[in-house]
């Protein structure tokens, strides 16, 4: 697969090098010749020094061979045209990336798709819906919904308290319980399990269930002490942070510390029934008491920087605040802040990137999400007539290594998958994967 990236910031390098593992034929343009050479030494493919927007550079790099064009500048009116020109000059699919919330009603996506623009990320938007998932559910690292819940998959961060450790999973998650462990982080490593393995203290568990059975689930791992969030306190607020609380259920009340003053008048004509604004800095403790810190049960750290997002969560946790949120855009810091408990962990590239590695798939691909901590993917694919997952036995399959069903929605309906499970054509089937490339469990489904 040929795909051209323009912009080599910080989603378009990271999906660079992504794409790159996967042995695609891969070319990044950008005007930079320090931010290229960076690239140029951590993964195998061409980059080329050229403005964006040289339809000649396009040319003669092959766009009329292209499968995917992605436009990721910091400038989402250069994206728009950049893509614009690409779909004219027959590459196959076009991405842009724009920051206008605006952009993402039907209408408007419809207008641009008519223009040659056949997919917008909005990535604060996404990683908005990544912060409020996380909140609803104050024991959970992550959640991800299949088909409106009729599957649910819980990442779950696992204590003393929990009933199921140290067992075979053959004996506690066998094909009459109603949960799956379909992924382990343990430490540095991820495992998708077999029988045999066990679950262990300071263990994060992926579950996969149905929407039924989570109050079970919340038993069995020790987590009903958790009380809901409602009061929620946020350090910076920038478009992912008012996306995030303009999103928020009614019920959740939010206070927002930004140091940035004409952002606090913004916020204030923006947010006038939905958030209390207060100017101060959310590193200074003392202000955080006076704005009782000790009575929230949510923490959520925005600020442009990983390091202070990360101290000024550790800092809301000997206050006494269970759940905890970090925006984390250096990639490195996400071992360390998963092994310091941060809690839900955001990185706006890594789910931009999820977004458009669907669009890369075929259309039997409904979706797909990162998962961060893992170092996995979790994906929906539904299988066409005559293919290879519909011919055998789940037991029979032979799976690659490092890939897992977690289970499937039929008419509707989610079940877990045992070795006896036969997956019909028009399944919509959750697969696990860690360390193999999606278009190789994608052929499965073909």
């Amino acid at each position: 697969m040929k795909i051209i990236i323009t912009g080599a910031y910080s989603i378009g390098t990271y999906l660079a090098k992504l794409f790159a593992k996967n042995k695609d034929n891969i070319i990044i343009i950008d005007s930079d010749q320090e931010r290229l050479e960076k690239i140029n030494n951590e993964a195998d493919l061409l980059t080329v020094c050229a403005s964006t927007t040289n339809i000649n550079t396009l040319k003669s790099n092959g766009i009329d061979e292209a499968d995917l064009y992605i436009a990721v500048t910091p400038d989402q009116s250069v994206n728009i045209n950049n893509c614009i020109i690409a779909h004219a000059l027959n590459a196959k699919k076009t991405v842009a990336k724009v920051d206008d919330p605006e952009f993402m009603t039907d209408d408007s996506r419809e207008f641009f798709r008519r223009l040659g623009v056949d997919n917008l990320i909005y990535p604060e938007e996404l990683a908005a819906r990544e912060i409020i998932s996380g909140l609803k559910m104050s024991w959970v690292r992550q959640r991800w919904d299949v088909h409106g819940g009729a599957l649910v998959m819980l990442g779950i961060k696992l204590h003393h308290n929990c009933e199921i450790l140290d067992q075979p999973l053959k004996d506690i998650c066998g094909p009459d319980d109603p949960y799956h462990i379909v992924a382990i982080k343990r430490d540095a490593d991820t495992i998708i399990p077999n029988g045999n393995d066990t679950l262990k203290y300071h263990d994060l568990a992926y579950f996969m269930t149905t929407k039924q059975y989570i109050p079970y689930i919340r038993r069995i791992v020790g987590k009903e002490h958790y009380v809901d969030v409602k009061n929620v306190m946020m350090m910076g607020c920038g478009n992912t942070g008012e996306r995030a609380v303009k999103m928020m259920p009614s019920y959740m009340n939010v206070k927002i510390f930004e140091s940035d003053p004409h952002r606090v008048e913004v916020l204030n004509e923006v947010l006038p029934e939905k958030a209390l604004v207060i100017s101060a800095d959310g590193r200074d403790v003392e202000e955080l008491k006076n704005e009782n810190i000790r009575d929230m049960q949510a923490f959520v750290a925005l600020t442009n920087n990983t390091e202070v997002n990360i101290l000024s969560c550790l800092t809301a946790k000997q206050l006494g605040v269970r759940k905890t949120v970090a925006m984390i855009d250096n990639m490195a810091y996400v071992g360390m802040a998963e092994q310091l408990s941060i809690g839900t962990i955001i990185n706006k590239k890594a789910i931009a990137a999820s977004a458009i590695y669907q669009i890369m798939l075929d259309t039997n691909v409904m979706n797909i999400t990162y998962l961060l901590s893992a170092n996995a993917d979790a994906a929906e694919f539904v299988p066409v007539e005559g293919s290879k997952i519909t011919q055998h036995p789940v037991k029979n399959l032979k799976l690659p290594k490092g890939m897992t069903i977690g289970g499937l929605v039929r008419e509707g309906k989610g079940m877990l998958v045992s070795g006896n499970t036969e997956i019909k054509p028009g399944d919509s089937v959750v697969v696990f994967c860690h360390g193999i490339n999606l278009k190789q469990v994608e052929k499965l489904f073909n």
